[in-house]
């Protein structure tokens, strides 16, 4: 019984690491569009949301179906909870990839960032997809020491937000509020995906290793 469930756990970790690995495509084709102005890609990345949240919904009922009908205990029961909580943290990285593409047909044809700031924004982008992807493989791994290595990505997702409200409190700053708000919001998007991205590998983690009460509240 406890071999047939650990396959069912493992699947489900396999099915996580998936979607993690999609949501990071998700945001690269989100940023693509928000700076090349390719309107058609961000109204792809918003439609296809609605297959990430469907898949969030069937990883999160047959965790609790296990938890129902299994009823885990130690490591078994943390899985199969980090399970439920992981996808819900994997499904906002996804809505927040949407929110993105919403800022790009929001504005089209005109950009929601001027062409200044891209290279900040490619940066928080880009430190954002890896540590999607670092995500996937601490779900697929267990690796430890790949999911410390979020925390230090995080501290860097911190300093390029930090530097996103430099430039906008500069004195300098040629554009209108419009394009201040949402420079504002976008910045914010990335930062809260890196904050997701961290929450997935501290709870996989977590479920496998315990040693004392889950850093992240559940």
């Amino acid at each position: 019984m406890r071999d047939a469930l650990q396959v069912q756990l493992t699947d489900l970790t396999d099915r996580l690491a998936v979607m993690a690995h999609d949501v990071a495509q998700a945001m690269r084709d989100a940023t693509t569009a928000c700076l090349e102005g390719r309107v058609r890609l961000a109204e792809r990345v918003i439609s296809g949301d609605a297959a990430i949240d469907a898949r969030r919904d069937e990883i999160e009922e047959q965790a609790v179906t296990i938890l129902a009908l299994q009823q885990p205990v130690a490591t078994d029961l943390r899985r199969a909870l980090a399970v439920i909580h992981v996808a819900d943290d994997i499904e906002r990285m996804g809505d927040l990839a949407r929110h993105v593409a919403k800022a790009v047909r929001r504005r089209h044809p005109a950009s929601p960032v001027p062409g200044e700031v891209h290279p900040l924004l490619e940066r928080m982008a880009d430190t954002a997809i890896t540590m999607a992807l670092k995500a996937s493989e601490v779900l697929r791994t267990g690796n430890v020491l790949l999911a410390a290595e979020l925390d230090g990505d995080d501290d860097e997702m911190d300093h390029l937000h930090r530097e996103v409200f430099a430039v906008l409190m500069d004195q300098s700053w040629p554009h209108e509020v419009t394009a201040a708000v949402d420079l504002t919001l976008l910045a914010r998007f990335y930062e809260r995906y890196a904050d997701h991205a961290v929450a997935v590998a501290k709870r996989t983690i977590y479920a496998v290793v315990g040693g004392g009460p889950d850093p992240l509240p559940i």
